[in-house]
C-alpha cells in the first residue's frame, strides 16, 4: 500500500462523513479508504475544524460516549500526522452546508491532490482551486481497493 521509495504519496482530504461511514460502519466501503490512510496508502490531511465536526457528529448522531470519541480523534490526529493543517484561507463557497467550507479551506492549505466526500454539496463542485472532489467510490478505484 505504501508508494515506492521516494515517491510522493496522494494528499487527500477526507470529508466528515467519509470518517463517519468509516467508523460507523467498519466493513464498509468507506472504512477500506481509512484503511487505506492507516496503511500509509495516501498522505491525510486534517483540521481541526474537520476533526471537531466528526466528533461533534458521532456524539450527537451516534451516541458514542466521550472516551470513544477521544479515541477517535487521537488516532485521526496520529495518522495525519505532520498532514494535520491550520488554514488560514476563509472560504465561503458552499451556502446550503457552511461546514463544507471547512473541507475546502484545510483542502486549499493543505495543497491536497484531492477532496474525497459523498456529500453532493461538494460533488456538484467537481473541483474547487484546481481540487478535484471526488466521491469515495473513486477513490478507492484511484487506490486500487474494491
Amino acid at each position: 500500500m505504501n508508494p515506492a521509495p521516494g515517491a510522493e504519496r496522494l494528499k487527500a482530504v477526507l470529508d466528515t462523513n467519509v470518517y463517519i461511514s468509516a467508523f460507523q460502519y467498519p466493513k464498509g466501503r468507506n472504512a477500506a479508504l481509512w484503511d487505506a490512510a492507516l496503511a500509509g496508502g495516501f498522505r491525510l490531511l486534517v483540521s481541526t475544524a474537520i476533526i471537531q465536526e466528526m466528533a461533534g457528529v458521532l456524539r450527537a448522531d451516534f451516541e458514542w460516549q466521550e472516551g470513544r470519541v477521544q479515541n477517535a480523534v487521537r488516532i485521526v490526529a496520529r495518522v495525519a500526522g505532520k498532514g494535520i493543517v491550520i488554514p488560514r484561507t476563509r472560504v465561503h463557497v458552499v451556502a446550503a452546508d457552511p461546514d463544507d467550507n471547512r473541507i475546502l479551506e484545510c483542502a486549499v492549505d493543505g495543497k491536497a491532490d484531492l477532496i474525497v466526500t459523498n456529500d453532493h454539496h461538494l460533488l456538484d463542485l467537481k473541483a474547487y482551486a484546481g481540487i478535484p472532489i471526488i466521491a469515495g467510490v473513486d477513490f478507492r478505484r484511484t487506490l486500487g481497493l474494491k
